[in-house]
C-alpha cells in the first residue's frame, strides 16, 4: 500500500463515517420496535425483505470477487459472499419464530423502495469501482450493524423472541474480526490504482441513502405514539 493512498483512504473513511453517523441518529422503524409499537405481522415484512436482500447481495459479492480477484479485494468480496450465505441460514430461524417457512419468504411481495439498497449494490457490482464499494461497505456495515444490535435487543425484550431467533441480527451487530482493516486496504489499493476518490465517496453516501429508504419502507403507515400503544398487538 502506498503511503499517500493509505492516508487518503483513512481520510475518506473518516469523512464518510462522520457524515453517515450524523445522518443516522434516528431510525423510525427501530425506534418504534424498541417501544413495542410495531405490530407482529409487520415483523414478517422485515423477514421477507431481508430474504430478498441477502440473496441478491450474495450474488453481487460473488460477482465482485470475479471482477476484482486479486488480493485484498478478491478475498474480501468472497468472504462477504460466504457471510451472506450464513446469514440466510440464520434468517430462517427469525422467520420460523414468526411462523414463516421458506415458501412464505419466497411468496412475499417485496416493496420496491425497500429493495433499492440491493439494486444499487447489484449495479455497483457491475459498474462500480473497487474503492467505492469497499468504502460503502465500511460505512454501511457500521450503520447497519448498529441498527441490527438495537433490533435484536428489541425483539428479545419487547417481542419475547429467543436468542436463536435473533441470531441473524446478532451476526451483523459487530463487524467480523479484521474486516475494517481488510476493507481499508481495499479502498487504498483501488485509489493507488487510479480510481476516483470522489466517486468512492459518492457510492458510500448513495448506499447510506438506500439503507435509510429500506427502514422507511418498513415503517410506512405506522404511527408514532403513544409509547407502547401497539405493544399488545405486537405480541399476538
Amino acid at each position: 500500500m502506498e503511503p499517500r493512498s493509505g492516508q487518503l483512504a483513512d481520510d475518506l473513511i473518516g469523512g464518510v463515517r462522520g457524515e453517515v453517523r450524523a445522518a443516522a441518529s434516528r431510525n423510525r422503524f427501530v425506534d418504534l420496535l424498541e417501544a413495542g409499537d410495531v405490530p407482529r405481522d409487520r415483523l414478517t415484512w422485515l423477514a421477507g425483505e431481508q430474504f430478498r436482500i441477502v440473496g441478491s447481495d450474495q450474488r453481487s459479492f460473488a460477482l465482485l470477487a470475479a471482477r476484482f480477484p486479486d488480493p485484498p479485494a478478491g478475498e474480501m468480496f468472497l468472504s462477504l459472499a460466504q457471510g451472506e450465505l450464513h446469514a440466510l441460514r440464520l434468517l430462517a430461524d427469525f422467520a420460523g419464530a414468526l411462523g414463516w417457512g421458506e415458501p412464505d419468504l419466497r411468496a412475499y411481495e417485496p416493496r420496491p423502495l425497500a429493495q433499492a439498497y440491493p439494486a444499487y449494490l447489484a449495479q455497483s457490482a457491475l459498474f462500480g469501482t473497487c474503492s467505492g464499494i469497499a468504502l460503502a461497505m465500511l460505512a454501511n456495515l457500521e450503520e447497519w450493524g448498529g441498527y441490527c444490535g438495537r433490533v435484536a435487543g428489541a425483539l428479545v425484550t419487547r417481542y419475547d423472541l429467543s436468542e436463536r431467533a435473533v441470531g441473524f441480527f446478532r451476526l451483523f451487530a459487530t463487524p467480523a474480526p479484521g474486516f475494517t482493516e481488510q476493507a481499508t486496504s481495499v479502498v487504498a489499493a483501488g485509489l493507488a490504482a487510479g480510481e476516483d476518490p470522489q466517486e468512492a465517496v459518492r457510492a458510500a453516501l448513495a448506499l447510506h441513502a438506500y439503507e435509510i429508504a429500506f427502514w422507511d419502507a418498513l415503517a410506512d403507515g405506522l404511527r408514532d405514539g403513544p409509547r407502547g400503544s401497539l405493544a399488545q398487538n405486537s405480541r399476538r
